[in-house]
């Protein structure tokens, strides 16, 4: 199975002339900066839906529709699931149950229980990266990129920017000891060690069977969350509100999740789970366009300079990526 993937991953990513997309060795990291940019319009689709429904409830929907589109593709891919031992499974497991169940959940709830202060929610979600750069060390092996520390540096500085601009928030201890707060620390930590973990099975199978086995593990565990939390389900009586809460539910499953966790995996073949956790840093900067277009909330001189520094971290990273790793050592990594 190890050698076929890395035939498959060769043939496409080479074209037979290793000039396509794929073979540049800085696609993948590109990737993983459109999947994340993706997440930064999921928030606006969980607060309006939280007007309906439960946090549970919204998450065992969402999982549901994918899980509906993802099934197809786990059984076209069945065979990769032979010979999988414990490590594999337990890792898949961490994805499922906590990087998609439990992750996705503490965060709605901290989005709920934020009292309006989702900036607040937002950068602790930056502490992503510390938790999987300590695991990917651990686990992976992981090496730095040159100057990680400083460049690591620079891009949570931009996105304190992007979240709380030149303003200090820290003025009383409490506001991080908060329920909404706590929720959104312990969703950033089971997501960077999602990231790890995920870093890790697209080495074993393939990205769409991680992605597809993702959303459908954590099936069972929802279902338990939600019959067990015992909250009738307040859907609109109306045909039009009805009807555009399930189009809500609809879009928020397939673009924040399903379609930007596909490039998510895609990328994350051929990009160290480390440098994975800085790319993720473009979700802030698509939820301040999304603040200001929805909102109206003006982009202020910080969040510009903040916008900027993070890119710049982005470009840097990915040209290392570029100059360091050619294409035949990323067919390799990937099997």
């Amino acid at each position: 199975m190890k050698t076929a993937n890395r035939n498959d991953f060769t043939q496409a990513s080479t074209g037979g002339k290793g000039n396509s997309f794929f073979s540049k060795a800085g696609s993948g990291f590109w990737l993983i900066v459109l999947g994340a940019a993706m997440w930064g319009i999921d928030p606006l689709f969980r607060i309006l839906l939280l007007e309906s429904m439960t946090s549970s409830q919204i998450v065992l929907l969402e999982h549901v529709i994918i899980g509906l589109v993802a099934a197809p593709i786990l059984w076209k891919n069945r065979t990769e699931l032979k010979g999988l031992g414990l490590r594999q499974v337990g890792a898949l497991l961490f994805i499922s149950w906590g990087g998609s169940a439990l992750a996705t959940l503490m965060f709605t709830l901290a989005l709920q229980h934020a009292g309006g202060a989702f900036n607040t929610v937002l950068l602790l979600q930056k502490l992503q990266p510390l938790f999987a750069i300590v695991l990917a060390h651990f686990m992976l092996k992981e090496s730095l990129p040159r100057q990680f520390g400083p460049l690591f540096l620079v891009a949570l500085g931009g996105t304190y920017l992007l979240t709380f601009g030149f303003t200090i928030p820290f003025g009383h201890a409490g506001e991080f000891m908060q329920l909404g707060s706590l929720l959104a620390l312990g969703a950033a930590a089971l997501w960077g060690g999602s990231t790890v973990m995920g870093r890790y099975m697209v080495g074993k199978l393939k990205y769409e069977t991680v992605t597809s086995l993702r959303f459908i593990l954590a099936l069972p565990l929802l279902f338990a969350i939600t019959a067990g939390e015992g909250a009738a389900w307040a859907l609109p009586a109306g045909g039009v509100a009805l009807t555009l809460v399930g189009v809500n539910l609809l879009l928020q499953a397939l673009l924040p999740g399903l379609l930007s966790l596909l490039a998510y995996y895609k990328g994350l073949k051929t990009t160290k789970a480390s440098v994975a956790t800085l790319a993720e840093l473009s979700f802030p900067m698509v939820g301040v366009l999304v603040n200001w277009l929805y909102g109206g909330e003006v982009v202020t001189p910080a969040q510009v300079i903040g916008f900027i520094l993070i890119w710049s971290v982005l470009f840097i990273i990915s040209r290392q990526q570029t100059q360091e790793i050619g294409p035949g050592r990323l067919a390799q990594e990937a099997a």
